[in-house]
């Protein structure tokens, strides 16, 4: 196979996968049989101590030996490591089907740069995802990330995606865990990147045991990962709108009492105005650290003001302090 000629790479994270992987494996293989173009598969074993690298190696799959832990690590290295223009990733737990990829693959020849599996439009399978997050974790967290970024996506967290290579390398994404599915997502909306949906159904996992993900630990990040890349609508916009509305009414109050009906505002009025005021100016402050935060770990494009306030003497602990936040 010349490398400079594969089309498409077939990328999958792998963690004790044995139980799975080859039946994903096979059927990635059926896929790209029936196609007239080059393709290969890629796995991105993340330290697995089962047999899993043995049977993909057995399989001719390309093994990629990730050491540094962590659902996005396993990608990015399998994203660096893959030779075709367009690239198709998905679990290695069986529960998407390697060989109903044409939609995905359609999308991408049709100029989209990236294209979005989504499971509620394509059916979810009983016992296949908990209810916690099919009614509650899932569109809680994709409605947040439609809101704040206005993304066409409506299942920020399906598995199962296909994007333009060199498209998605650009974007210079960086996270370690599962909020990686979500960095792709929002920076490639941030950046303009077409993105689409195909529908996905989404089957059972085979592995017959737990699944990695960690519902409540997971959730959180992806909230702090969200708060990092949108500091303007979480922190600015509220907090100097609470700032200049206090302003405004502890201003009025200094001066008169602002009686309404029966009800007289003064000087107790004022201290509350006062403190609702320095909120609104903290909220300012977070997003000045939130936004030097995200720039300086690649979340968020470089913005000229913050390059020339980065030469100002503001403290290094401080944002480090924002950080760990």
């Amino acid at each position: 196979m010349i490398e400079s000629n594969v089309t498409l790479s077939i990328v999958m994270p792998c963690l004790n996968e044995a139980k799975t992987l080859a039946s994903c494996i096979r059927k990635a293989r059926t896929y790209l049989l029936r196609q007239n173009f080059l393709g290969e598969i890629v796995v991105a074993d993340n330290g697995s101590t089962d047999e899993s690298a043995e049977i993909a190696k057995s399989l001719g799959a390309k093994i990629i030996t990730v050491s540094q832990r962590g659902y996005g690590s396993a990608l990015q290295a399998g994203i660096r490591a893959a030779c075709g223009t367009f690239i198709i990733m998905g679990d290695s737990d069986d529960s998407y089907d390697f060989e109903s990829l044409d939609a995905f693959l359609e999308k991408l020849q049709d100029g989209y740069d990236l294209v979005i599996g989504n499971r509620y439009a394509g059916g979810i399978r009983a016992s296949a995802m908990p209810p916690s997050h099919r009614y509650f974790g899932n569109p809680l967290l994709t409605l947040i990330g439609r809101m704040l970024f206005r993304s066409p996506v409506n299942d920020f967290y399906c598995g199962l995606r296909g994007f333009r290579r060199d498209a998605i390398l650009r974007l210079g994404l960086s996270s370690r865990g599962m909020e990686f599915a979500l960095e792709m997502i929002v920076k490639s909306t941030i950046q303009g990147l077409r993105i689409t949906e195909v529908p996905t159904t989404l089957s059972p996992d085979g592995r017959g045991r737990p699944s990695h993900l960690r519902s409540w630990h997971d959730g959180w990040r992806s909230l702090r990962f969200y708060l990092l890349l949108s500091p303007e609508a979480l922190f600015l916009y509220p907090g100097f709108t609470l700032a200049l509305l206090s302003a405004l009414a502890s201003t009025t109050l200094v001066f008169t009492n602002v009686k309404i009906g029966s009800i007289t505002f003064a000087q107790h009025t004022l201290i509350m105005t006062c403190t609702l005021l320095v909120v609104g100016i903290q909220a300012v402050c977070f997003w000045v650290f939130a936004k030097f935060v995200a720039i300086e770990r690649n979340l968020l494009v470089p913005d000229p003001l913050f390059n020339i306030a980065s030469g100002c003497s503001i403290s290094k602990n401080a944002f480090s302090a924002a950080a760990y936040w």
